[in-house]
């Protein structure tokens, strides 16, 4: 069985995202080991200097790689990331199943993105769309595209 881990920054807040991710999560548990872990948002000063940004980054980004295995095969959401199609999210997740990495992390940034030494640590960069979303609400469409690429995966059908 697949091991599926989703490391973010911030604690989701808002009702109707953490509603959904348990749906998706319970919906999940027959098709994957599901793990969420989710490291604390540095605080950043309003209207932040780039060496601000920087700093705060770099921050996040040391504290999320520590809660990366190190054998696992690790995916990051960037929104230069390379874009991908619900099937071919489901042939990369049964690919890499198949070439024996069945565990595979998703990394979620923060409100100002990833740092460089955490783009650098990934394996691939995936982008959901070029338009702009809370890195809360990407961790609700992740689940249930991994709940999807698993629906696909086993021929089954999946219609909202």
């Amino acid at each position: 069985m697949n091991r599926i881990r989703i490391v973010a920054v911030g604690k989701i807040k808002e009702k109707y995202l953490t509603e959904g991710i348990r749906e998706f999560a319970k919906r999940l548990g027959p098709l994957c080991k599901l793990e969420v872990v989710e490291i604390d948002e540095e605080r950043m000063p309003d209207d932040p200097s780039p060496a601000e940004k920087e700093k705060v980054l770099a921050a996040e980004g040391e504290r999320l790689l520590k809660k990366v295995p190190s054998a696992t095969y690790l995916i990051v959401l960037d929104v230069a990331g390379q874009p991908v199609s619900s099937e071919e999210l489901a042939k990369k997740i049964a690919g890499l199943g198949t070439a024996g990495h069945g565990d595979i992390t998703f990394l979620i940034g923060g409100a100002f993105g990833l740092s460089p030494a955490v783009i650098a640590a990934a394996r691939e960069r995936l982008s959901f769309s070029r338009m702009t979303f809370t890195h809360q609400m990407i961790r609700l469409l992740l689940v249930e595209q991994i709940y999807r690429a698993f629906k696909i995966i086993r021929g089954e059908k999946y219609h909202w």
